[in-house]
């Protein structure tokens, strides 16, 4: 049979005539587990439920128990982003001789194959190779290519896994699953340090397709995807980063696992995401187990998928008072883990220094958010000694700083919550969570105003007699909101947005920025400026598209977390940042209003509100907290 004889999903369309028996795949898929392996949160030194692969293990052993008998045939697979991303998995990354943690479970699991996000590479190249040395299964990359011998990975193109039906006879042939994974060519920019020269990261849909094809020349009866990407649109375009929907239309393809945005497929408000085939995104940090059942059945031609059904299994829900567990720790995972988590927790509990006020990120969106004001003084006090020693020496210094966490998909626990007083590295971590290197770079004053409308394009375009309006997007990604410390300046959500969330120029006329100012003054056109900041947005992260052509400062290599951590125990000298008034405000008396969202913490902050605002906090089902402001 060639590939014309098949649907698009790739089944035999005339199978159900020539059957002679039947069976069934059943396919467990985590993704965007970012080492969250025990249901612990390393920033409040607290038990987590909704998170941990310790939990989404105990839904594994019962998804696997429930087909044992059946005669079906099980894959557990995990669809990238494993590597990094928890205090958990930065604990043994400076030694070349530990294992790293999510490879451990992934051994006490028994996974059976793997692919890989962007994220694995944050560490950079020799830490990805050790740990995929040391996988207990294999892995696999289809639009990854090394540009020489010495950068290789060991990443399978393509796997193939044969697989015998327990209840087939002795002569049947054995199902055979191609697996194939596919990742953001973005990750070149977003990685551009460790993988500049030295890999190269194709396109997801050409590669999709030459694998797939591959696949079938080989034999493959099933054909399944490990997609790390989001749904994006439904037209190919060249270098989508989210192509999950037109991949899921690729002939030859019977079910895919997504990933990379953290949402939850199947929906659960069941809306159809117009894809082609089964496909599950199980949200992220553990939080659900994807479950795709494909319906097999012989044909002289060997096995074809006949039809398929997705389902998504959480290991907690969501109630008005917090998250209730539905099924326990697995204790061989937690037993496993156990020498490493309590290292883990000793380290985050070292002591660095002390606050006198809080730090939090309930605000973050419509007032002062002080861990971004601490962060902006650290790398500004940073990058001062360096500057001072440059061609730019003359230049003002600013410091742009983005929230990490702010609720969204990742939920009503995932804001940043420093006490006052005595603080330890879990709270410089809770403050700074990425593991991204200090940058610098010069930039003019139309740069500016560019890079600030881009980060404005995260609120919805208000309008008067609209109340339920929320402030913020939730289709944009909260962490692309850069303020920039030093400057001061107000946001106007009625205006329409100047970028898309590409990066993209939307309406040359429009601007949400009002009253630029630094040091009280307009900003002049002929003005340049240095400004700190980030190795994910200096390498093109968040689509910043005015800073492609900025020039760089060159800077010592430093983790902007240990930058933060040393500001706090005065190793870096007070920056006079720190005592710059807040740089934004929604710009007042704009007659309408807006819902904010945050965390049920807020609770505890509430007093730092106007008595209006502080009086409407709503709880919402979902956990979170509406506040209504009258902008």
């Amino acid at each position: 049979m060639t590939e014309d004889d098949q649907g698009t999903t790739g089944t035999d369309e005339g199978a159900s005539d020539r059957s002679e028996l039947s069976g069934r795949l059943r396919v467990l898929a985590t993704s965007d587990v970012h080492s969250h392996l025990l249901s612990y949160n390393y920033y409040t030194d607290q038990e987590h439920p909704g998170i941990g692969l310790s939990r989404t293990a105990s839904l594994i052993g019962a998804a696997r128990k429930e087909v044992a008998e059946s005669g079906a045939i099980t894959l557990l697979v995990d669809n990238g982003d494993w590597l990094q991303g928890s205090p958990l998995a930065e604990t043994d990354a400076a030694d070349p001789n530990a294992t790293p943690a999510s490879i451990r479970a992934f051994e006490v699991l028994g996974y059976d194959a793997v692919g890989l996000g962007n994220h694995e590479f944050n560490f950079g190249l020799p830490v990805l190779a050790r740990a995929l040395s040391a996988l207990p299964c294999p892995a696999v990359c289809s639009n990854i290519t090394p540009l020489a011998d010495a950068h290789a990975l060991p990443v399978h193109k393509t796997l193939m896994l044969h697989r015998r039906v327990p209840c087939a006879p002795a002569d049947a042939p054995d199902v055979k699953i191609g697996l194939l994974s596919v990742l953001p060519p973005q990750t070149m920019l977003w990685d551009a340090d460790h993988l500049e020269g030295r890999l190269r990261v194709d396109d997801i849909l050409s590669s999709a397709r030459a694998a797939i094809a591959d696949l079938r020349k080989a034999g493959a009866d099933v054909v399944i995807a490990l997609a790390h990407t989001g749904l994006g649109q439904t037209d190919q375009v060249a270098g989508m980063e989210n192509a999950l929907r037109p991949l899921s239309h690729l002939p030859g393809l019977d079910a895919a696992v997504s990933g990379h945005t953290h949402l939850l497929l199947p929906a659960p408000d069941g809306e159809d995401a117009g894809l082609g085939v089964p496909v599950v995104m199980p949200g992220s940090s553990g939080s659900h187990l994807g479950v795709i059942d494909l319906d097999l059945i012989r044909t002289p031609q060997g096995w074809r998928v006949t039809q398929g059904d997705c389902t998504l299994r959480p290991v907690a829900h969501q109630t008005r008072d917090g998250l209730v567990p539905v099924v326990p720790e697995a204790s061989e995972l937690v037993n496993a883990l156990s020498d490493i988590h309590q290292r883990t927790r000793a380290d985050m509990a070292t002591k660095v220094g002390t606050l006198a006020k809080p730090h939090h990120s309930y605000f973050t969106y419509f007032g002062e958010d002080r861990a971004l004001a601490l962060t902006a003084a650290a790398q500004a006090a940073a990058v001062r000694p360096t500057l001072a020693k440059s061609e730019f020496a003359d230049l003002p210094l600013l410091s742009a700083v983005a929230p990490a966490k702010f609720g969204g998909r990742a939920g009503p626990l995932n804001y940043t919550d420093v006490p006052a007083g005595e603080i330890s590295r879990r709270h410089v971590a809770d403050i700074y969570i990425y593991p991204n290197e200090l940058r610098c770079i010069i930039v003019d004053a139309q740069q500016l105003r560019d890079w600030l409308d881009m980060s404005a394009g995260l609120f919805n375009q208000l309008e008067p007699n609209a109340p339920d309006r929320l402030l913020a997007n939730p289709a944009r990604a909260g962490h692309n909101f850069d303020v920039i410390f030093g400057l001061e300046y107000e946001i106007d959500p009625t205006a329409p947005a100047r970028f898309d969330a590409d990066g993209r120029l939307l309406n040359d006329a429009a601007s949400r920025i009002r009253n630029l100012r630094w040091h009280g003054h307009p900003l002049q056109l002929d003005q340049r400026f240095a400004v700190a900041f980030n190795s994910y947005r200096s390498s093109g992260g968040g689509n910043f598209r005015m800073l492609d052509q900025a020039q760089a400062l060159s800077l010592p290599p430093q983790m902007i977390r240990d930058t933060v951590g040393a500001y706090v125990t005065s190793t870096l000298p007070a920056d006079p940042l720190a005592a710059a008034p807040y740089p934004w405000r929604i710009r007042p008396n704009l007659g309408v209003e807006a819902i904010a969202v945050t965390g049920p913490g807020v609770h505890s902050h509430l007093h730092e509100l106007p008595d209006d605002v502080a009086q409407s906090a709503t709880e919402l089902d979902t956990g979170f907290v509406a506040l209504k402001l009258q902008l």
